[in-house]
């Protein structure tokens, strides 16, 4: 049997994290522990402010992005990953895709050199009390479009995930249909997290036509399944995801996760355990159930492995695991 094979898509965002006072906060103007959208010129002053005040030994580049982290998270269970992402020529970029590589995750197009937008970056500000304090850039990862997919890249590819917020723009749906059908084209399986509801009620239409027509497997929270059918009552919502796409997946925020597949109906019971950063849930929850499609587990225990996964990772501070997450399937059974 062969290794599963799983690309994803989405933004390639550098962490760019450093400590930093309140009293820096306040005089950064940055409201503390929230994520905030900022314009290129903003994130100069942020980057520049950052290195000023804090020790610059201190600040660290961490891969980031929401299926780069899933993809992360799947490589380090073991299953072969390709990342589609775009990053500029410059030393984010470059520091980019040299850490991707270097963690197991085949970083597909080379960065763009030349007069383009810079890479994406989120800026951390993290206080001693451990808030985390976000100014996220998208630069050019926004940007990535159907010439950044490469049909041959997906030979042997088993897996596709796709990020909800690349769907912003044309040029994102057109690389997502370009990719999925590729996907098909190999034998391969195509899906979706559906990313945000506000994501989602901007695009309603365009992601209708998307969860019913080449995406195979799609994950949302409560919200987002609400949002995409436009109804108050989540049963509602599943049943007429149902009827759209094949395998549905909706989180629930500490409550059991419920997985659809044609007929079958289960849930994926939740451990609670006391957050220490909520970062990344999502994406390892997608990491975990992914790795147990992947593999042929059944429904029930793919779910099971997304939320041990989303668990591991909410109790410590980063996005991305620390433990080894196949020795905890293996803690219950699951391989």
């Amino acid at each position: 049997m062969t290794t599963p094979y799983v690309i994803g898509i989405g933004n390639a965002v550098m962490d760019v994290i450093a400590p930093a006072s309140d009293a820096s906060l306040n005089r950064l103007g940055i409201e503390k522990g929230i994520m905030q959208l900022i314009d290129r010129e903003r994130s100069e002053f942020l980057m520049a402010a950052q290195s000023a005040d804090a020790d610059a030994q201190k600040a660290r580049l961490v891969p980031g992005g929401s299926v780069a982290n899933t993809l992360a998270g799947i490589g380090a269970l073991g299953l072969k990953t390709a990342f589609i992402g775009r990053v500029a020529g410059d030393p984010l970029g470059l520091s980019y895709a040299e850490q991707t590589e270097a963690q197991g995750t085949v970083f597909v197009n080379p960065p763009v050199a030349g007069e383009v937008l810079p890479t994406s970056r989120s800026i951390i500000f993290v206080t001693p009390d451990g808030e985390r304090s976000m100014n996220t850039y998208l630069g050019i990862s926004a940007e990535l479009d159907a010439g950044d997919v490469n049909p041959a890249t997906f030979s042997g590819a088993d897996w596709l995930f796709l990020e909800g917020y690349l769907f912003d723009k044309d040029a994102g749906k057109a690389a997502f249909l370009k990719a999925a059908d590729a996907c098909h084209k190999a034998g391969g399986q195509a899906g979706i997290a559906l990313s945000d509801p506000f994501c989602v009620d901007r695009h309603r239409a365009d992601f209708r036509r998307l969860v019913a027509g080449p995406m195979d497997y799609v994950i949302g929270n409560v919200h987002e399944w609400q949002s995409l059918y436009q109804v108050e009552d989540l049963e509602e919502a599943l049943r007429l995801a149902r009827a759209d796409c094949g395998t549905v997946i909706c989180t629930r925020s500490g409550e059991d996760a419920i997985l659809i597949h044609g007929d079958e109906r289960v849930a994926a019971p939740v451990h609670r355990v006391v957050p220490v950063d909520a970062t990344g849930a999502g994406d390892q929850f997608a990491a975990g159930l992914i790795y147990g499609l992947a593999i042929g587990a059944p429904l029930a225990a793919a779910g099971r492995m997304g939320c041990i996964a989303a668990a591991e990772v909410i109790g410590h501070v980063g996005a991305r695991p620390e433990q080894d997450v196949r020795a905890l399937f293996r803690a219950e059974g699951l391989i």
